[in-house]
């Protein structure tokens, strides 16, 4: 189990599921829900990482309407942090991610002005205001700092932080969910948990929140049915895939920029469950992985 958050690691922890109630009991066994869940992400997995783009997601949209052309992943970087959000009908919640994270930036900045950050809205096809809402962003902080990305069509979660990651121009680059359920002045933990990894095998490092020392209160709070489809979940992905992170999920990962280039690149799942394909990916690459408890609050849908 985690430790108390601010707490990191970076050794394989016991199976997830060990001492929990009802393990293996009930009408919908756990391997039978890992099964189903290990088919939904079969089927939403592409034979070939998606890497192309549409013509128009070859551009960021500006404030002022202009387009300007996306930097590469594999071009040198030019900043110290790129934050990728990555954002489907998120007009009413990401005005509080982005009030709350450009607060913590500026004030960083403020202390140390040889800072230097961007934050990146990828616009996931949304249906409602969203890249209008990441648009006053941009015009109030300046699109160096605030970009906006909007996709042609949905790709789905991983798909967005693809396209958000392989545009990015950060040493080190952030994902970070729109509704803000982590708390954003946590990137100083998860920067912490990359630096405990050092040396960096060939510049490649992760540090990934975790929300497992919450573990025993979302229990308290779940149905019988979701605890049951979580530990099914925790089973198969412990099982077949990462061993080295008990929370896969959290959607507050830091990286390295070439470990965002060699992982991204290679992933083909773009939307539920892309960060176990990621993770295996940085295992199977021998990418070395910390995991951070960083504070979590549940947002409502």
């Amino acid at each position: 189990m985690a430790a108390a958050a601010g707490g990191f690691r970076s050794v394989a922890a016991p199976p997830p599921w060990e001492g929990s109630p009802g393990r293996g009991s009930g009408n919908w066994p756990l391997p039978a829900a890992g099964l189903r869940i290990a088919v939904i992400a079969h089927m939403t997995a592409t034979k070939m990482p998606n890497l192309s783009r549409h013509e128009d997601e070859k551009f960021f949209v500006t404030a002022k309407g202009k387009r300007e052309p996306v930097p590469s992943i594999h071009d040198p970087p030019t900043l110290d942090l790129s934050v990728v959000v990555p954002s489907y009908n998120e007009e009413e919640r990401l005005p509080s991610m982005m009030d709350e994270a450009l607060h913590y930036l500026e004030k960083r900045q403020m202390q140390d002005p040889a800072f230097t950050y961007e934050v990146i809205v990828v616009d996931d096809g949304s249906r409602d205001q969203t890249t209008k809402v990441a648009l006053k962003y941009s015009q109030r902080y300046g699109s160096e700092k605030v970009r906006v990305l909007p996709l042609a069509k949905n790709r789905g979660k991983g798909g967005a932080v693809r396209m958000g990651v392989l545009s990015s121009r950060g040493r080190k680059i952030l994902m970070a969910d729109a509704d803000g359920a982590t708390r954003f002045e946590d990137v100083e933990k998860v920067e912490k948990g990359l630096e405990s990894l050092r040396p960096w095998p060939d510049q490649m490092a992760i540090a990934c929140g975790s929300r497992a020392h919450l573990e025993k209160d979302s229990i308290a709070q779940r149905s019988y049915f979701r605890t049951l489809l979580m530990y099914g979940f925790h089973f198969l992905v412990w099982f077949l895939c990462v061993r080295e992170v008990r929370d896969t999920q959290c959607g507050f990962k830091l990286l390295t920029r070439e470990a965002a280039s060699r992982t991204f690149s290679t992933l083909h799942i773009e939307r539920w469950a892309f960060d176990v394909e990621l993770l295996y990916i940085a295992q199977r690459c021998k990418i070395p992985i910390a995991e951070v408890a960083v504070n979590w609050t549940e947002i409502e849908d």
